[in-house]
Protein backbone atom coordinates (compact mmCIF):
# COMPACT_ATOMS: atom_id res chain seq x y z
CA UNK A 1 0.00 0.00 0.00
CA UNK A 2 3.01 2.70 0.76
CA UNK A 3 4.64 1.94 -2.49
CA UNK A 4 1.18 2.47 -4.25
CA UNK A 5 0.49 5.81 -2.44
CA UNK A 6 4.40 6.90 -3.17
CA UNK A 7 3.38 5.88 -6.87
CA UNK A 8 0.61 7.73 -7.54
CA UNK A 9 2.20 10.69 -5.45
CA UNK A 10 4.89 10.56 -7.84
CA UNK A 11 2.94 10.50 -11.01
CA UNK A 12 0.88 13.48 -9.89
CA UNK A 13 3.80 15.62 -10.08
CA UNK A 14 3.65 15.81 -13.76
CA UNK A 15 -0.15 16.14 -14.12
CA UNK A 16 0.58 19.41 -11.31
CA UNK A 17 3.01 20.44 -13.75
CA UNK A 18 1.39 20.80 -16.78
CA UNK A 19 -1.57 21.90 -15.33
CA UNK A 20 -0.36 24.70 -13.18
CA UNK A 21 1.64 25.66 -16.26
CA UNK A 22 -1.54 25.66 -18.63
CA UNK A 23 -2.92 27.42 -16.12
CA UNK A 24 -0.14 30.27 -15.42
CA UNK A 25 -0.04 30.74 -19.40
CA UNK A 26 -3.95 31.17 -19.62
CA UNK A 27 -4.29 33.53 -16.82
CA UNK A 28 -1.06 35.48 -18.32
CA UNK A 29 -2.61 36.27 -21.68
CA UNK A 30 -5.89 37.22 -20.13
CA UNK A 31 -4.83 40.62 -19.20
CA UNK A 32 -1.76 43.02 -18.17
CA UNK A 33 -1.77 43.21 -14.39
CA UNK A 34 -0.54 46.42 -13.98
CA UNK A 35 -3.05 48.00 -15.72
CA UNK A 36 -5.07 49.10 -12.20
CA UNK A 37 -1.60 50.46 -11.11
CA UNK A 38 -0.95 52.86 -13.94
CA UNK A 39 -4.69 54.45 -13.87
CA UNK A 40 -3.52 55.23 -9.95
CA UNK A 41 -1.70 58.33 -9.92
CA UNK A 42 0.87 57.54 -6.95
CA UNK A 43 2.75 55.04 -9.07
CA UNK A 44 5.03 57.02 -11.22
CA UNK A 45 6.62 55.36 -14.92
CA UNK A 46 9.95 54.26 -12.64
CA UNK A 47 7.87 52.62 -10.13
CA UNK A 48 6.02 50.42 -12.52
CA UNK A 49 9.22 49.79 -14.17
CA UNK A 50 10.77 48.51 -11.40
CA UNK A 51 7.57 46.22 -10.52
CA UNK A 52 7.70 45.01 -14.25
CA UNK A 53 11.32 43.94 -13.08
CA UNK A 54 10.53 42.84 -9.94
CA UNK A 55 7.80 40.60 -10.78
CA UNK A 56 9.76 39.28 -14.25
CA UNK A 57 7.22 40.97 -16.08
CA UNK A 58 8.83 41.95 -18.86
CA UNK A 59 10.21 37.95 -19.65
CA UNK A 60 8.50 35.47 -21.15
CA UNK A 61 6.11 33.19 -19.90
CA UNK A 62 8.24 29.98 -19.41
CA UNK A 63 10.68 32.46 -17.59
CA UNK A 64 7.91 33.72 -15.42
CA UNK A 65 6.57 30.58 -14.52
CA UNK A 66 9.78 28.98 -13.16
CA UNK A 67 10.68 32.14 -11.33
CA UNK A 68 6.41 31.47 -10.00
CA UNK A 69 7.79 27.62 -8.82
CA UNK A 70 10.71 29.47 -7.21
CA UNK A 71 8.27 31.65 -5.06
CA UNK A 72 6.06 28.94 -4.16
CA UNK A 73 8.89 27.08 -2.81
CA UNK A 74 11.10 30.23 -1.40
CA UNK A 75 8.59 32.78 -0.40
CA UNK A 76 4.98 30.75 0.93
CA UNK A 77 3.31 31.81 -2.97
CA UNK A 78 5.28 34.52 -3.16
CA UNK A 79 3.28 38.39 -3.30
CA UNK A 80 0.16 39.32 -4.45
CA UNK A 81 0.51 41.80 -8.08
CA UNK A 82 -2.28 44.42 -6.67
CA UNK A 83 -1.58 44.60 -3.05
CA UNK A 84 2.11 43.78 -2.86
CA UNK A 85 1.69 41.89 0.25
CA UNK A 86 2.46 37.83 1.00
CA UNK A 87 -0.07 35.46 -0.42
CA UNK A 88 0.24 32.88 2.38
CA UNK A 89 -2.08 34.59 5.47
CA UNK A 90 -5.25 35.14 3.06
CA UNK A 91 -4.67 31.62 1.53
CA UNK A 92 -4.40 30.48 5.26
CA UNK A 93 -7.20 32.52 6.51
CA UNK A 94 -9.95 31.99 3.20
CA UNK A 95 -8.61 28.35 2.74
CA UNK A 96 -9.87 27.98 6.21
CA UNK A 97 -13.46 29.30 5.54
CA UNK A 98 -14.18 27.15 2.66
CA UNK A 99 -12.82 24.26 4.23
CA UNK A 100 -15.60 24.35 6.38
CA UNK A 101 -18.39 25.38 4.61
CA UNK A 102 -16.91 22.39 2.10
CA UNK A 103 -16.64 19.71 4.84
CA UNK A 104 -20.03 20.66 6.24
CA UNK A 105 -22.01 20.18 3.23
CA UNK A 106 -20.19 17.37 1.91
CA UNK A 107 -20.75 15.42 5.43
CA UNK A 108 -24.73 16.39 5.43
CA UNK A 109 -24.84 15.34 1.64
CA UNK A 110 -23.48 12.23 1.77
CA UNK A 111 -25.02 11.27 5.45
CA UNK A 112 -28.33 12.16 3.83
CA UNK A 113 -28.05 10.95 0.27
CA UNK A 114 -26.63 7.12 1.31
CA UNK A 115 -29.55 7.18 3.54
CA UNK A 116 -32.21 8.33 0.92
CA UNK A 117 -30.81 5.95 -1.55
CA UNK A 118 -30.52 3.27 0.82
CA UNK A 119 -33.92 3.02 1.95
CA UNK A 120 -35.56 4.27 -2.20
CA UNK A 121 -33.83 0.68 -3.21
CA UNK A 122 -35.11 -1.05 -0.28
CA UNK A 123 -38.56 0.34 -1.18
CA UNK A 124 -38.35 0.46 -4.85
CA UNK A 125 -41.20 2.23 -6.13
CA UNK A 126 -42.95 3.02 -3.13
CA UNK A 127 -44.39 6.39 -2.76
CA UNK A 128 -40.86 7.44 -0.77
CA UNK A 129 -38.76 5.88 -3.62
CA UNK A 130 -40.78 8.49 -6.38
CA UNK A 131 -40.92 11.14 -3.93
CA UNK A 132 -37.15 11.74 -3.34
CA UNK A 133 -36.77 10.93 -7.00
CA UNK A 134 -38.23 13.60 -7.75
CA UNK A 135 -36.83 15.64 -5.92
CA UNK A 136 -33.36 14.21 -6.69
CA UNK A 137 -34.27 15.12 -10.21
CA UNK A 138 -34.78 18.89 -9.09
CA UNK A 139 -32.41 19.47 -6.46
CA UNK A 140 -29.62 18.46 -9.12
CA UNK A 141 -31.21 20.49 -11.98
CA UNK A 142 -30.88 23.45 -10.28
CA UNK A 143 -27.79 26.34 -10.82
CA UNK A 144 -25.98 26.43 -8.10
CA UNK A 145 -26.14 30.55 -8.21
CA UNK A 146 -30.13 30.61 -8.82
CA UNK A 147 -30.76 28.05 -5.35
CA UNK A 148 -28.20 30.34 -3.47
CA UNK A 149 -30.57 33.53 -4.77
CA UNK A 150 -33.90 31.85 -3.77
CA UNK A 151 -32.46 31.27 -0.87
CA UNK A 152 -30.99 34.58 -0.12
CA UNK A 153 -34.56 36.21 -1.04
CA UNK A 154 -36.35 33.94 1.12
CA UNK A 155 -34.95 34.69 4.27
CA UNK A 156 -34.21 38.30 3.65
CA UNK A 157 -38.50 38.38 2.94
CA UNK A 158 -38.51 36.46 6.79
CA UNK A 159 -36.55 39.04 8.31
CA UNK A 160 -38.09 41.97 6.73
CA UNK A 161 -41.68 40.63 7.54
CA UNK A 162 -41.46 38.86 10.79
CA UNK A 163 -38.21 40.68 11.86
CA UNK A 164 -36.60 36.92 12.79
CA UNK A 165 -32.92 36.50 12.15
CA UNK A 166 -33.10 32.88 11.45
CA UNK A 167 -30.12 32.43 8.98
CA UNK A 168 -27.91 35.39 7.67
CA UNK A 169 -27.92 35.82 3.88
CA UNK A 170 -24.09 38.05 3.34
CA UNK A 171 -21.00 38.27 5.49
CA UNK A 172 -19.41 35.96 7.66
CA UNK A 173 -19.31 36.31 11.51
CA UNK A 174 -17.04 38.06 13.75
CA UNK A 175 -13.39 36.94 13.51
CA UNK A 176 -13.38 37.10 17.57
CA UNK A 177 -15.79 34.47 17.72
CA UNK A 178 -15.52 30.48 18.06
CA UNK A 179 -15.30 28.84 14.61
CA UNK A 180 -18.18 26.36 15.58
CA UNK A 181 -19.71 29.65 17.24
CA UNK A 182 -23.60 29.71 17.00
CA UNK A 183 -23.03 33.55 14.99
CA UNK A 184 -20.41 31.56 12.41
CA UNK A 185 -23.19 28.78 12.18
CA UNK A 186 -25.68 31.00 11.01
CA UNK A 187 -23.97 32.73 8.63
CA UNK A 188 -22.72 29.66 6.88
CA UNK A 189 -26.24 27.38 7.10
CA UNK A 190 -27.65 29.07 3.59
CA UNK A 191 -24.17 28.58 1.97
CA UNK A 192 -24.28 24.44 3.49
CA UNK A 193 -27.88 24.23 2.15
CA UNK A 194 -27.03 25.38 -1.11
CA UNK A 195 -24.06 22.92 -1.82
CA UNK A 196 -25.60 20.00 0.33
CA UNK A 197 -29.00 20.15 -2.29
CA UNK A 198 -26.91 19.69 -5.18
CA UNK A 199 -24.83 17.20 -3.62
CA UNK A 200 -27.35 15.05 -2.03
CA UNK A 201 -29.13 14.74 -5.18
CA UNK A 202 -26.12 12.98 -6.61
CA UNK A 203 -25.08 11.14 -4.08
CA UNK A 204 -28.89 9.80 -3.29
CA UNK A 205 -29.70 9.15 -7.24
CA UNK A 206 -26.42 7.07 -7.64
CA UNK A 207 -26.25 5.01 -4.22
CA UNK A 208 -29.69 3.93 -4.92
CA UNK A 209 -28.46 2.61 -8.35
CA UNK A 210 -25.44 1.24 -6.55
CA UNK A 211 -27.66 -0.64 -4.15
CA UNK A 212 -30.35 -1.74 -7.07
CA UNK A 213 -26.89 -3.20 -8.65
CA UNK A 214 -25.88 -5.42 -5.87
CA UNK A 215 -29.24 -6.57 -4.13
CA UNK A 216 -30.00 -8.95 -7.28
CA UNK A 217 -26.21 -10.27 -7.31
CA UNK A 218 -25.88 -13.78 -6.35
CA UNK A 219 -23.57 -13.72 -3.20
CA UNK A 220 -26.42 -11.72 -1.88
CA UNK A 221 -28.96 -14.37 -2.79
CA UNK A 222 -26.44 -16.83 -0.87
CA UNK A 223 -26.22 -15.17 1.96
CA UNK A 224 -30.39 -14.93 2.11
CA UNK A 225 -30.33 -18.63 1.30
CA UNK A 226 -27.79 -19.29 4.19
CA UNK A 227 -30.69 -17.91 6.64
CA UNK A 228 -28.60 -15.09 7.74
CA UNK A 229 -30.76 -11.94 9.05
CA UNK A 230 -32.15 -9.09 5.96
CA UNK A 231 -30.93 -6.23 7.75
CA UNK A 232 -27.41 -8.22 7.99
CA UNK A 233 -27.64 -8.95 4.44
CA UNK A 234 -28.14 -5.24 3.47
CA UNK A 235 -25.40 -3.75 5.88
CA UNK A 236 -22.70 -5.76 5.94
CA UNK A 237 -22.86 -7.12 2.15
CA UNK A 238 -25.06 -4.94 -0.02
CA UNK A 239 -24.28 -1.32 1.26
CA UNK A 240 -20.57 -2.37 2.09
CA UNK A 241 -20.21 -3.10 -1.54
CA UNK A 242 -22.97 -0.26 -2.90
CA UNK A 243 -20.62 2.52 -1.64
CA UNK A 244 -17.18 2.05 -3.75
CA UNK A 245 -18.91 4.05 -6.55
CA UNK A 246 -20.15 6.58 -3.93
CA UNK A 247 -16.13 6.97 -3.17
CA UNK A 248 -15.47 7.82 -6.64
CA UNK A 249 -18.45 10.34 -6.90
CA UNK A 250 -17.20 11.87 -3.62
CA UNK A 251 -13.95 12.23 -4.81
CA UNK A 252 -14.61 13.71 -7.88
CA UNK A 253 -17.23 16.40 -6.62
CA UNK A 254 -14.53 17.56 -4.70
CA UNK A 255 -13.60 19.91 -7.84
CA UNK A 256 -17.44 20.57 -8.64
CA UNK A 257 -18.21 22.06 -4.55
CA UNK A 258 -15.10 24.50 -5.02
CA UNK A 259 -16.31 25.64 -8.63
CA UNK A 260 -19.65 26.02 -6.58
CA UNK A 261 -18.30 27.39 -3.46
CA UNK A 262 -16.87 30.31 -6.16
CA UNK A 263 -20.46 31.11 -7.06
CA UNK A 264 -21.81 30.10 -3.94
CA UNK A 265 -19.50 32.65 -1.35
CA UNK A 266 -19.64 35.25 -4.33
CA UNK A 267 -23.70 35.10 -3.93
CA UNK A 268 -23.10 35.14 -0.12
CA UNK A 269 -19.92 37.61 0.02
CA UNK A 270 -18.12 34.69 2.66
CA UNK A 271 -14.97 35.82 3.10
CA UNK A 272 -13.53 32.20 1.37
CA UNK A 273 -11.44 30.95 -0.97
CA UNK A 274 -13.80 30.98 -3.84
CA UNK A 275 -14.82 34.85 -3.16
CA UNK A 276 -11.00 35.43 -2.85
CA UNK A 277 -10.78 34.11 -6.65
CA UNK A 278 -13.27 35.93 -7.91
CA UNK A 279 -11.93 39.11 -6.36
CA UNK A 280 -8.08 38.58 -7.78
CA UNK A 281 -9.42 37.45 -11.61
CA UNK A 282 -11.10 40.72 -11.62
CA UNK A 283 -7.84 42.65 -10.98
CA UNK A 284 -6.00 40.54 -12.99
CA UNK A 285 -3.70 39.34 -9.59
CA UNK A 286 -1.54 36.70 -11.12
CA UNK A 287 0.00 35.26 -8.47
CA UNK A 288 -2.89 35.28 -6.25
CA UNK A 289 -4.70 33.31 -8.77
CA UNK A 290 -2.80 31.35 -9.41
CA UNK A 291 -2.00 30.44 -5.56
CA UNK A 292 -6.02 29.55 -5.42
CA UNK A 293 -4.89 27.52 -8.75
CA UNK A 294 -2.49 26.06 -6.85
CA UNK A 295 -4.20 24.66 -4.01
CA UNK A 296 -7.41 23.89 -5.64
CA UNK A 297 -5.14 21.41 -8.03
CA UNK A 298 -3.48 19.60 -4.89
CA UNK A 299 -6.73 19.55 -2.78
CA UNK A 300 -8.20 18.00 -5.93
CA UNK A 301 -5.22 15.10 -6.60
CA UNK A 302 -5.48 14.50 -2.53
CA UNK A 303 -8.92 13.48 -2.74
CA UNK A 304 -8.15 11.30 -5.82
CA UNK A 305 -5.45 9.38 -4.04
CA UNK A 306 -7.98 9.06 -0.69
CA UNK A 307 -10.94 7.55 -3.03
CA UNK A 308 -8.27 5.14 -4.16
CA UNK A 309 -7.01 4.11 -1.38
CA UNK A 310 -10.42 3.60 0.44
CA UNK A 311 -11.40 1.44 -2.41
CA UNK A 312 -9.00 -1.26 -1.00
CA UNK A 313 -10.64 -0.90 2.15
CA UNK A 314 -14.31 -1.27 0.89
CA UNK A 315 -13.64 -4.34 -1.87
CA UNK A 316 -11.23 -7.09 -0.53
CA UNK A 317 -10.46 -8.18 -4.12
CA UNK A 318 -8.83 -4.62 -4.72
CA UNK A 319 -5.38 -5.21 -4.33
CA UNK A 320 -2.36 -2.59 -4.62
CA UNK A 321 1.18 -4.20 -6.05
Amino acid sequence: MITYIIRRILYSIPVLIVSTFLSFTFVSLAGNPTVALRANPRFSANTLHNIYLKYHLNRSIPVRYWYWVEDVFTHKLGRSLSTFQPLWPDVTRTLGHTAQLIILSELLAIILGVAVGIYSAIRQYSVFDYSFTALSFLGYAMPTFWLALLLQILFVDIYLKWHVRIFYTSGLNNPHHGTWSLDRLQHLALPVITLCIISFALYSRYMRASMLDVINSDYVRTARAKGVSERRVILRHVVRNALIPIVTVASLNVGGLLGGAIITETVFTLDGMGYYFVQKLQSTDLYAVMAYLLVTSVIIIIFNLIADVLYGYLDPRIRYD
